[in-house]
């Protein structure tokens, strides 16, 4: 049996700026924007190429405590120049060795470890990840 992960609820203060920063500046497409009632209304959205959705969802006691949600793309500096032509703040490149977080690519350009970080207007963080995927996954 799969069992896929199709969504990720994230909370914010308000559904529209989310929405716009998501779709203007990260470059989300927008699946569905519904409403039902004065109270509710999500907006749910999709990275280009990914199976896994957001849904943007106004929180009053949490918005801004997503952290750490993962993006994979195979170019991350292609990937980091998009995000911040699209005036997203976007980290510098950095990567993991044995002392820590070290600025710049991983020397090795290896799968897994360079990164770069961005949050959106409530803060909840992102990490884009790098990843060539020249072998099947296991």
């Amino acid at each position: 049996m799969d069992w896929k992960l199709e969504l990720v609820m994230v909370p914010v203060s308000d559904v529209d700026r989310a929405k716009a920063f998501y779709i203007e500046q990260a470059g989300f497409d927008l699946l569905v924007d519904h409403s039902a009632g004065e109270d509710f209304r999500v907006v749910q959205l999709t990275p280009p190429g990914s199976a896994c959705s957001i849904a943007v969802m106004k929180s009053p006691t949490a918005p801004g405590s997503v952290h750490g949600l993962h993006l994979v793309v195979s170019d991350i500096d292609a990937a980091r120049a998009e995000l911040v032509g699209r005036g997203v703040d976007a980290s510098e490149l950095y990567h993991f060795a044995e002392t820590g977080q070290m600025p710049g690519p991983d020397p090795d350009r290896r799968d897994y470890n360079t990164f770069i970080s961005f949050n959106d207007p409530d803060g909840n963080s992102w990490l884009v990840q790098e990843v060539k995927r020249t072998a099947p996954r296991v």
